[in-house]
């Protein structure tokens, strides 16, 4: 035989190192090409999840270090303080400093007597009061994200022992012109959901979270059991349970099903995202079964409902650019594109009022999205306005203004 046909007859031939003998190992890769939508416990990323009693209220946080100045991280309306799990265990690993993520009023586990009293001044004197209970007097960093940004800016005039503000992806005149649109935005989303899982796939295929390791420890912060009113966190382990156990049932019969993401579909583990992701994610329709979630199982829903505090949003928004220019600590503006700007902030970031970044090729959950990338910015701010020590392998970059 001439190795031309040698070399025709082994192109033919399956690969080697196989074994189609198994048609067991064969299903188990099949079931590992799933992408992986389990949720993760909060464990991993921080050192204590507690309960902070003020009067009547209950406020949740999550906390991680005992050296170093305090980062008092705000999520946005809708989130959760799990949404800074990824960015806590970056930070911590760049710079000396403790960490106190807080479950604002009317989200995650904080439960208030009034949890849709959800104004910024009310807000902000909750953050204020959780923070002087907790950090002892210790230097506060406060860093918010989008609504939990505006929360930011007002809680910095009630804190005697601020020494930075640093707001993520939100500003007075976009925010202000996006709220019209707001209603739509929300009644675009499912209502309701058959499992953690499935909020969580939903999350990433939607765009909301564009990282899904971010995703799988957030989303559960974010959503609720219909049938015990508990946050979904607490059903984590037995939701990884009921997975194992129904994913070894599976390995005797294989369903293609079109609501299951495969590896080579849209999107990538490595979170990079380029300027044709918004083309890409309309040529894949969203999961089969996020389609019936409001007429199928209903046992999670949202936390909260956001479509109910609209008459709140213009309050956390007017007047922020002038109160985040008049606080009284240095600043740091994070923003996933320069459009977002308006005249005001563009006015005082030419005078120096305020370290201005911007990180590009993320959505607006940017601490989720490159939870690195914003670890990074902030922990080069401390470092440079000498609020905080660098970890010994952090090389601390100099952004632009």
């Amino acid at each position: 035989m001439s190795a031309l046909q040698k070399s025709v007859l082994k192109s033919k031939l399956p690969p080697s190192g196989i074994d189609f003998t198994s048609s067991r190992s064969c299903k188990a890769r099949a079931l590992q090409r799933k992408r992986d939508y389990d949720p993760v416990e909060w464990t991993p990323f921080f050192d204590e999840s507690k309960d902070v009693v003020i009067g009547e209220n209950t406020f949740h946080i999550y906390t991680k270090g005992n050296e170093g100045p305090t980062l008092v991280l705000l999520h946005g309306g809708g989130y959760s303080a799990l949404t800074w799990a990824e960015f806590t265990k970056s930070i911590t690993s760049m710079i000396i400093c403790r960490v106190l993520a807080m479950d604002l009023r009317g989200h995650g586990d904080t439960h208030t007597t009034d949890d849709e009293n959800l104004s910024a001044d009310t807000l902000a004197m909750d953050v204020a009061a959780v923070i002087k209970q907790v950090t002892e007097n210790n230097p506060v960093v406060l860093v918010g994200h989008s609504m939990g940004g505006a929360v930011a800016v007002r809680a910095a005039e009630h804190i005697e022992n601020l020494a930075g503000l640093t707001v993520i992806d939100v500003v007075e005149g976009t925010a202000m012109d996006a709220l019209t649109s707001m209603q739509s935005f929300l009644r675009s989303r499912p209502t309701s959901f058959g499992s953690i899982s499935q909020a969580i796939e939903w999350c990433v295929r939607s765009g909301q979270i564009r990282n899904i390791e971010s995703a799988k420890v957030s989303v559960p912060g974010q959503i609720k059991n219909n049938e015990t009113n508990k946050l979904a966190t607490h059903d984590i382990k037995d939701a990884l349970a009921s997975s194992v156990a129904h994913s070894t049932e599976n390995l005797s019969v294989t369903i293609e099903r079109d609501d299951i993401i495969h590896e080579d579909e849209v999107f990538s583990d490595d979170h990079d995202h380029d300027d044709d992701d918004d083309d890409d994610e309309k040529k894949h329709k969203l999961p089969t079964a996020t389609k019936d979630f409001t007429t199928q199982n209903k046992k999670y829903s949202w936390r909260i409902n956001l479509s109910k505090t609209e008459n709140h949003w213009s309050g956390w928004f007017k007047g922020l650019s002038t109160a985040f220019l008049n606080a009284p600590a240095p600043k740091l503006l994070l923003l996933a594109g320069i459009d977002r700007l308006d005249r005001e902030l563009t006015v005082g970031q030419m005078q120096g009022k305020f370290q201005m970044q911007v990180l590009p090729a993320c959505g607006h959950a940017v601490h989720e999205d490159v939870p690195d990338k914003v670890a990074e910015a902030i922990a080069t701010f401390m470092v440079r306005n000498k609020f905080a020590e660098p970890a010994s392998d952090f090389h601390r970059v100099f952004p632009a203004y």
